[in-house]
């Protein structure tokens, strides 16, 4: 385990290397992604060329969300995006919440083992389509990054993502700057009105005698403040807007804005790698832009343009969260980080108590003090806020020991946020927000948060309404596939099923062996179309066919054509793929059935492993009076027939042959041995990450000759 002083030079070296990464590039903007330990999470480790909170949204990002990120890590590809329609078409998502123009690349960062991802942005004015060679250079240097992580850890230095990301600031050092400095301040306050310079987050740090008197302010006033910040008119989500587009887009961006009682000034942002040179002057004559806002008298503040976009971008995420742990991941990977908060607890209404459904931050003795309280308790103001329909914002212990005593020290938070969470009057539940220090509410916060609230509402009941249908459909089909597997002498067996990742609902793929005698005996592997309660109790209507066909004897095409003629009289308004493999292992040989089914293998003693090129006859359910052809080959002793369903070998983009090739290839190198690891091997070979895009059913028969 290397030290602090060693981890600091890792951290260091990671660092430069991404900076000549990014130069190198040409990019403007760059983010390195690494993998969490588990694989699931892309955490944003180092952020250069723009402030840390224009990419709240995208610092944790799950590898099944649709960002260029971590399509780049599941995919294994790099992803361009050649402007604002390519990621308004892509990802709508993020096009809501960087609704500026820029051109992105993301790619992953893997040797043999992928560590990350590289973000980087290039501005407006890049060309919209990405060069051979710059998507060369893209690569290597994602190459680069992956061989140096992979070296450190090697030595016993492993590189992972801190809870804050390290932000870059581009050098600005230059040989000469005391004199160059006066002479440049000379130049500006020669020039007529007057001009500031802003750095990338966006605070002053050079204002000209001219432009402090347009502002109003004087320079001491004004240097290291933001402008929306220390010039009451400038605050406002419109001006803020220009700034950040001209950060991201790195092109000129001008606007007019009113300075009270009645002045106008004409603002032009010109952005470069180090910050923005601002040019302030009274605006000519012509017509008025209206004021935004109007005149604003001692009223609240209005949000934050980044609070706005991460509002639009966190509204959109909720849309697509499917199951309860989608919204749990979601407030709590997303919402969380966007408003500071460190603890989290969402709870349901059930009963007339709250059952809490998911939790980040929080001790689980104060879990459990929590969990289960009605409505009418004293220890916590979740039941108040749900019966008074309104949110209760604590910022110091204080405040809340006045009211709930004993609180503060059950949970060891210090400022609270409680959000009713109801849809059309009707309480869902509750999510509270807390911190580790106290924290003064905004108006503007507290209006954020609160409409955010209704929005988790819904996608929290809508959610709760999913998961009942998936455990439904889920228990369903585990009922009907079998528990266990017939011990047959002279075969060794190992079958998975694996559903699909979180956010499709079950399937109706199955597997099945059938024992018809001593020395005989039935495979079945199918899938049924659909992903519903109705696929899957087709799938047990199917499988219950031909399990009564096998055992009375009848011959493998005939199996499938009398479970077709079944399906065709059920009319399920589904279609069936269906592979039948009848074994006689005392004559070493399989007579195979297929109704449109995936190629099985077949791996020799040898180690060799080849498609078998297995006729494919009709779905089933398609055409009452299809005929199936059947195909013989021969077992050999120790020989391994593999069955599986598409899931396995269907990727999007990817040719159907080569996926089944690339399967044939990955039986044929795992280690021989035991067949259990064999087949766990294999899926991890396939399909390397947690994310699939459907279920997965793999059975693999070792044939054993000789033995009991």
């Amino acid at each position: 385990m290397a030290g602090p002083g060693e981890a600091a030079a890792v951290r260091d070296r990671l660092e430069t290397e991404f900076l000549e990464v990014v130069r190198g590039t040409g990019a403007s903007v760059g983010g390195l992604y690494l993998l969490t330990p588990d694989g699931d999470v892309l955490r944003l480790a180092i952020l250069y060329g723009a402030p840390l909170d224009f990419v709240a949204p995208w610092m944790r990002v799950g590898l099944a969300a649709p960002v260029p990120a971590a399509d780049a890590v599941r995919e294994n590809r790099l992803v361009w995006v050649g402007g604002q329609e390519d990621m308004a078409r892509a990802y709508p998502r993020t096009a809501v919440a960087v609704p500026y123009h820029f051109a992105l690349a993301a790619a992953p960062v893997t040797t043999d083992r992928v560590r990350g991802a590289l973000l980087l942005l290039w501005p407006g004015t890049h060309s919209q389509r990405i060069t051979p060679r710059r998507r060369d250079n893209v690569v290597s240097n994602c190459r680069r990054l992956a061989r140096l992580l992979d070296e450190e850890e090697a030595a016993g230095r492993p590189v992972g993502a801190a809870a804050r990301p390290r932000v870059l600031s581009p050098g600005t050092a230059r040989t000469g700057r005391s004199q160059s400095a006066l002479a440049a301040e000379d130049f500006a306050e020669r020039l007529p009105g007057g001009c500031c310079a802003l750095d990338l987050e966006g605070r002053i740090t050079f204002v000209s005698s001219g432009g402090a008197e347009l502002l109003g302010r004087s320079a001491d006033q004004l240097l290291g403040t933001r402008p929306w910040h220390s010039l009451p008119w400038l605050d406002d989500p419109v001006y803020e807007d220009r700034y950040r587009a001209a950060v991201v887009s790195r092109e000129p961006v001008s606007f007019t804005a009113r300075r009270p009682p009645g002045r106008w000034l004409d603002f032009r942002l010109y952005p470069d790698a180090s910050g923005i040179s601002v040019r302030i002057e009274p605006a000519g004559a012509g017509p008025r832009p209206a004021p935004v806002r109007g005149e604003r008298a001692g009223g609240s503040a209005p949000a934050r343009v980044g609070q706005l976009y991460q509002m639009m971008h966190l509204a959109a995420a909720l849309t697509e969260t499917v199951g309860v742990r989608d919204v749990v991941d979601l407030v709590a990977d997303q919402i969380m980080p966007a408003f500071d908060a460190k603890g989290l607890v969402l709870s349901v209404l059930d009963g007339g108590r709250l059952r809490i459904i998911g939790h980040r931050g929080y001790s689980r003795a104060a879990i459990e003090r929590l969990e289960g309280v009605s409505l009418e308790t004293d220890l916590t103001p979740a039941g108040r806020v749900l019966t008074g329909a309104a949110p209760l914002f604590y910022p110091s212990p204080e405040e809340m020991e006045r009211e709930y005593p004993g609180l503060p020290r059950t949970t060891g938070k210090q400022a609270w946020a409680y959000l009713p969470l109801s849809i059309s009057g009707r309480p869902v539940g509750c999510c509270t927000l807390s911190y580790d220090r106290p924290h003064a509410f905004a108006a503007e916060e507290r209006a954020v948060l609160t409409s955010l609230a209704g929005l988790i509402a819904q996608a929290l009941d809508r959610a709760r309404l999913y998961d009942t249908k998936h455990q439904l459909a889920h228990g369903l089909q585990q009922a009907l596939l079998p528990h266990t597997l017939p011990a047959v002498p002279g075969l060794r067996v190992a079958a998975r099923y694996l559903p699909a990742t979180r956010g499709m609902e079950i399937g109706g793929d199955f597997y099945d062996l059938i024992r018809l005698s001593d020395s005989t005996a039935a495979a079945v592997i199918g899938d049924v179309q659909g992903h519903n309660v109705a696929a899957a109790a087709l799938m047990g209507q199917v499988r219950t066919a031909i399990h009564a066909h096998a055992t009375a004897g009848v011959p493998p095409d005939q199996v499938l054509a009398r479970t077709n003629r079944l399906l065709i009289d059920l009319d399920p308004g589904l279609f069936t793929s269906c592979l039948y493999v009848h074994l006689d292992l005392a004559r070493g040989r399989a007579s195979i059935a297929s109704a449109g089914h995936p190629y099985p293998l077949l791996r020799g003693p040898d180690g060799r492993a080849r498609p078998l090129d297995v006729p494919p006859g009709l779905l089933l359910g398609v055409e009452p009076d299809a005929d199936y052809e059947v195909f013989d080959t021969p077992l050999q002793a120790g020989a391994i027939l593999a069955l599986y369903t598409d899931g396995l070998v269907e990727t999007p983009g990817v040719d159907p042959d080569q996926a089944t090739a690339d399967l044939a290839r990955h039986l044929a190198d795992a280690p021989d041995g035991d067949l259990e690891r064999l087949v766990d091997a294999v899926i991890r070979k396939v399909r390397p990450t947690r994310q699939r895009t459907d279920d997965i059913a793999l059975l693999l028969l070792r044939t054993v000759f000789g033995e009991g």
